[in-house]
């Protein structure tokens, strides 16, 4: 047997963002029915370089789809290297042999599950006449949040978009403003609390390793979704945030230590508790609880990122390049 090869660029073809929230959609409920073999990410901390390596396997059992994803996260990798701050590999694995079916570029499909991830959040918890969203940060992630909001709703009115590198927003909202100008209006902001204050729905995507949004900024009936705490230290949201609001994760142990729940979690005086968390996402997408609830309430999803949203997304990959010929084979095993 020879196994598939796929660079990123051929990758980045084959998908669009429809067909990876309802994989992943499927995914978070898999997971939610408890149907789904996944270990917590495995860490290696690369600290003279501010990086990190993470492995992500998982199997779906109903769906019969298994993978093993490689990961890093580099923030100074634009900046000192010219390379993205997320790069990534994926192993497609044919459960019943173990055999590698596919080698990936990873990167694509990592901006892309995660979006899904964020707007499927939205989906759940968001209030349904959202019309303001708020974007802290403005680099890849921001994007594929973007893509995916936009699946959820049709029109939004006005877009707000704040980053700490005033080169990365102008390049981020020319971009935007390019292919969704027809659909809102796109505003840069010189400050988070301009960006989130009076927002429907906030994403915040940065690598902070201390509170940028503040408890004084967020409003009743807010949805906040959280990307940017994916690794032990990292913080973005004032903690007393998460004291008033309606919290979904993707994954208690990966959440507890990495997610934007780990520092109050780690604090002497426990500003929260597992007790605070309302659900896992997949509970939800199961019908197993409610989601938004009532138009006051403040939501916050909380995302680390799951490998079952890249073993999905990589057999949509895979399926897809073999039916358009895409791709090239090797002998590897």
């Amino acid at each position: 047997m020879e196994t598939l090869l796929l660079r990123d660029d051929q990758v980045k073809k084959l998908l669009s963002m429809s067909e990876v929230m309802e994989a992943v959609e499927l995914a978070f409920e898999q997971k939610g029915i408890g149907r789904v073999q996944m270990p917590a990410k495995v860490y290696l901390y690369f600290k003279k370089y501010n990086g990190d390596l993470r492995t992500m396997p998982s199997y779906l059992e109903e769906l019969d789809i298994s993978a093993v994803k490689i990961v890093n996260v580099h923030p100074d990798n634009p900046s000192k290297h010219k390379l993205p701050t997320v790069m990534a590999v994926i192993i497609l694995i044919d459960p019943s042999t173990g055999f590698p079916l596919a080698i990936m570029g990873g990167t694509t499909m990592t901006d892309m599950r995660t979006g899904a991830a964020g707007g499927i959040a939205a989906k759940f918890l968001a209030r349904k006449d959202s019309k303001i969203v708020g974007l802290v940060g403005a680099g890849a992630q921001s994007r594929t949040q973007l893509r995916a909001l936009f699946e959820v709703y049709n029109k939004l009115e006005e877009i707000r978009v704040w980053s700490r590198h005033p080169e990365t927003k102008n390049i981020f909202l020319a971009e935007a403003e390019r292919e969704y100008g027809h659909l809102c209006k796109f505003v840069p902001e010189e400050s988070v609390r301009k960006t989130v204050e009076g927002a429907d729905i906030v994403v915040t995507t940065t690598p902070s390793r201390e509170p940028i949004v503040m408890d004084d900024m967020v409003s009743s009936g807010m949805h906040i979704t959280c990307i940017g705490a994916d690794a032990i230290g990292k913080e973005e949201l004032d903690p007393s945030i998460l004291k008033r609001a309606k919290i979904v994760i993707d994954d208690w142990e990966q959440a507890s230590h990495g997610g934007e729940m780990n520092v109050p979690l780690l604090l002497r005086d426990k500003i929260i508790t597992k007790e605070d968390v309302w659900a896992e996402i997949g509970e939800i997408v199961a019908g197993l609880k409610p989601g938004r609830t009532s138009e006051d309430e403040i939501t916050v999803f909380t995302s680390t990122g799951m490998a079952v949203q890249d073993a999905v997304t990589a057999k949509i990959v895979y399926d897809k390049a073999l039916q358009k010929r895409v791709g090239s084979f090797i002998t590897i095993a």
